[in-house]
């Protein structure tokens, strides 16, 4: 399917598509586990729960995917502060499921497209999430596991993880996850990624923007994503919220626009419950409430 990108089985070191395993059985469970912990809940965690056939997104996980990020929208500021996203197993997500995709063979233009768009509004309900997005990505991110890698608002990989967007080299095309790639790296480097279809490694991964960070080994990518939650909870439930919106509006905007709306922004988290915390702290040399609730 577009956008979706590789498939479920194994690469070659060459950085051909991943083609092997076999596709998923009708009728599997959605492969999607959410967790809860941190301060009252507020740290969700969602992982691709697929690894016998590397996390690769099927119509269940896409559905489950979107579903659950689309409920993250209805919640609170103090409810929910930021999501992990995550795949179980050696790899991180490798794309499309190939039993899904040959399936798409045998649908009709107007379902083919339906299906499309269904993937569409998973990454879009990810790029739509209030709280920051933080990918814990091992192994490999390919096609639609690397388009999930630019929609999120961090991605931390570990040091051997390599990526492609391969969807050339099987005849497609990475359309729906065009506008987040387009987006996170740029024209230049979606031109010849999407191109070349070859495999490329964390270093330059980092060094053109779909992740921040580089850990070594799991144990030092799970202290890194330890790390970025830690820093996440350290805002304001409302600023660190405010700010991804901001970020959304200023996005395309003239400048006049952008400075009216930056400045009306200013001008309300100043006078806000929360900034009016933030600046007591300060003078009062205390943690904000929310760091206190989020050391617990």
């Amino acid at each position: 399917m577009s956008g979706a990108g590789s498939s479920d089985g194994s690469g070659s070191s060459d950085g051909t598509p991943l083609t092997g395993g076999s596709p998923s059985a009708a009728g599997s469970p959605p492969g999607v586990r959410v967790e809860r912990e941190g301060p009252d809940g507020a740290v969700a965690r969602v992982t691709i729960a697929r690894p016998q056939v590397r996390n690769a997104l099927d119509a269940g996980a896409i559905a489950s995917l979107r579903a659950h990020f689309e409920e993250f929208a209805d919640e609170a500021p103090n409810d929910l502060r930021v999501v992990v996203l995550a795949g179980d197993g050696p790899v991180f997500c490798a794309g499309a499921d190939r039993g899904w995709m040959r399936a798409a063979l045998h649908l009709t233009p107007a379902a083919n497209e339906a299906d499309a768009l269904g993937l569409a509004a998973m990454y879009r309900a990810i790029d739509m999430c209030p709280v920051p997005v933080i990918a814990r990505v091992q192994g490999a991110a390919l096609g639609g596991g690397a388009g999930l890698c630019a929609v999120v608002d961090i991605a931390i990989a570990e040091a051997s993880a390599w990526f492609s967007f391969p969807e050339t080299r099987l005849g497609l095309v990475p359309a729906t996850i065009a506008p987040f790639v387009v987006a996170r790296l740029g024209e230049g480097h979606a031109r010849a990624l999407f191109a070349l279809g070859r495999r490329f490694d964390a270093v330059q991964a980092m060094r053109i923007g779909l992740v921040h960070e580089i850990a070594d080994g799991l144990d030092g990518l799970d202290r890194a994503v330890e790390a970025a939650l830690a820093d996440v909870l350290e805002g304001g439930p409302e600023a660190t919220r405010a700010a991804k919106q901001l970020i959304r509006d200023v996005r395309g905007a003239d400048p006049a626009a952008a400075a009216d709306r930056t400045a009306r922004v200013l001008a309300l988290r100043r006078a806000s419950a929360e900034g009016a915390e933030g600046l007591r702290a300060i003078e009062e040399h205390r943690p904000p409430w929310w760091v206190k609730r989020g050391s617990g």
